[in-house]
């Protein structure tokens, strides 16, 4: 019963980069399934804004649809409506409309 016991106790391991393994799969997985795409939508995102110009239609982070009327190097001054002119960074513009593009809601 001892030697069985002590064979048991003497046998081999399994190396240790075995052990990290799955570890290692995890972070890949995570990888390709998340980190990738959102910093793909970042860099889409960042192209847009650098692209934007006076008439073009967007929509705010905060769900504000307006048209363009300036833009700087960190601001656009957006038209809401007739009268109605506010300055927003431009990193929290949300989209651009495209021409033609969807209709509001209650039109």
């Amino acid at each position: 019963m001892l030697d069985f016991l002590a064979a048991a106790a003497s046998a081999d391991a399994p190396p240790a980069w075995i052990q990290w393994l799955p570890i290692v799969g995890m972070v890949l997985i995570f990888w390709f399934l998340i980190i990738r795409p959102q910093m793909r939508r970042q860099k889409e995102h960042a192209a847009k804004v650098a692209g934007l110009k006076k008439g073009d239609q967007v929509v705010t982070a905060g769900g504000l649809v307006g048209k363009v009327a300036k833009v700087d190097d960190h601001y656009a001054e957006i038209d809401l409506a007739q009268g109605v002119r506010v300055k927003a960074v431009k990193s929290t513009i949300g989209d651009i409309i495209p021409p033609g593009g969807t209709p509001a809601a209650n039109d």
